[in-house]
């Protein structure tokens, strides 16, 4: 009897300091700080809702955690923000191909991470069309973080510091791929741009100068059907006459689709922020604005592929080049590139 008793106090011992263990490992999901994701005035609703991936002070700060982590990548020296600088709209600042492991470079400029909610496709050629799958391209691309998903996970397991994030974050210790690109996801999709002068002009928050108001105009009349406000990208896929680069041989679109009409296309870029995130073009050829509005002036190269709007180029005169960069100078948002919430923890 009393061998009895004492097996079956070892076993409720036991059966307690399990069930103590588990509840260690768990978090309270009512602890979580719901964070509300506002759709700016005049902005389209957002394509990522949150809708299964709800958006938590707890979430976007392990997905902020995890953006500025260089154990991502295979060598622990380029995080996610390696590429994505804050003070650069998050693009990479001042280069035409970013670095990446092993002394190599990317084929193609880095996109600004900005206003990604809105976006359906992801990448230059829109190769991604999930903003929670597109981590993964990164991370795995052997020109870039060059790691291996299973890699991250496991790395991020040996870390003390991570398991008590992701319980605050998904209500246990356990990480995996899916909690991963939830987390940045959660992190990128709330990158959102919308507090430049233009912004406040469109709120009647300010008004125009004279210069600016010239320059919106032409730019309406002169940029406007690619560049749609106020995303002022309307995420097609177009030949804007840029030859092909003999040595990255990139032909775009071409790559995704497989379709020869498709050859030499890519993504209409953003213009929000467009001071910050220079070079320009999925490669980075050009290097200011004025070569920008050169090319499209008087250097499109003609090809079967060229977008119809660009047959005839776009004529400027030297003083509507001076007007519309005055206005693109107005889709600066410095409230942006130096949220607080967005900087490296």
């Amino acid at each position: 009897m009393k061998k009895a008793c004492v097996i079956i106090l070892i076993t409720f011992c036991v059966t307690c300091a399990a069930m103590v263990n588990s509840c260690s490992k768990r978090s309270d999901l009512s602890a979580r700080v719901p964070l509300v994701f506002v759709t700016p005035a005049g902005f389209p609703q957002a394509v990522y809702r949150f809708e299964n991936n709800a958006l938590t002070q707890q979430g976007f700060n392990l997905g902020k955690k995890l953006f500025y982590d260089g154990q991502l990548s295979k060598d622990g020296n380029f995080p996610c923000a390696s590429c994505h600088q804050q003070f650069a709209a998050f693009a990479t600042f001042d280069h035409d191909l970013s670095h990446g492991f092993n002394n190599q470079f990317t084929t193609r400029n880095t996109p600004a991470l900005q206003n990604l909610a809105w976006l359906k496709e992801f990448q230059w050629d829109g190769g991604v069309n999930h903003i929670e799958v597109q981590p993964l391209a990164n991370i795995t691309a052997t020109n870039e973080m060059a790691e291996d998903i299973a890699n991250v996970v496991n790395k991020l397991k040996r870390d003390v510091a991570y398991p008590p994030l992701f319980a605050a974050a998904f209500g246990d210790t356990a990480i995996n791929t899916q909690r991963i690109l939830r987390a940045l996801a959660q992190f990128t999709a709330s990158l959102v741009s919308a507090n430049s002068k233009y912004d406040k002009m469109t709120r009647g928050e300010t008004s125009f100068n004279s210069a600016e108001q010239q320059g919106y105009v032409l730019f309406k009349g002169k940029c406007a059907s690619c560049h749609q406000e106020p995303l002022f990208t309307d995420q097609s896929y177009r030949n804007n006459g840029m030859t092909l680069n003999p040595v990255l041989k990139d032909y775009g679109r071409m790559r995704i689709t497989g379709k020869k009409e498709d050859s030499l296309k890519f993504k209409v870029p953003s213009l929000r922020n467009v001071y910050q995130t220079f070079p320009y073009g999925h490669d980075g050829r050009l290097y200011s604005l004025d070569i920008v509005l050169n090319h499209y002036s008087n250097g499109i190269a003609q090809s079967a592929t060229l977008d119809p709007l660009l047959k005839n180029g776009i004529p400027l005169s030297s003083e509507e080049k001076y007007y519309i960069k005055i206005f693109l100078g107005t889709l600066s948002d410095s409230t942006f590139i130096n949220d607080k919430r967005f900087a490296k923890p």
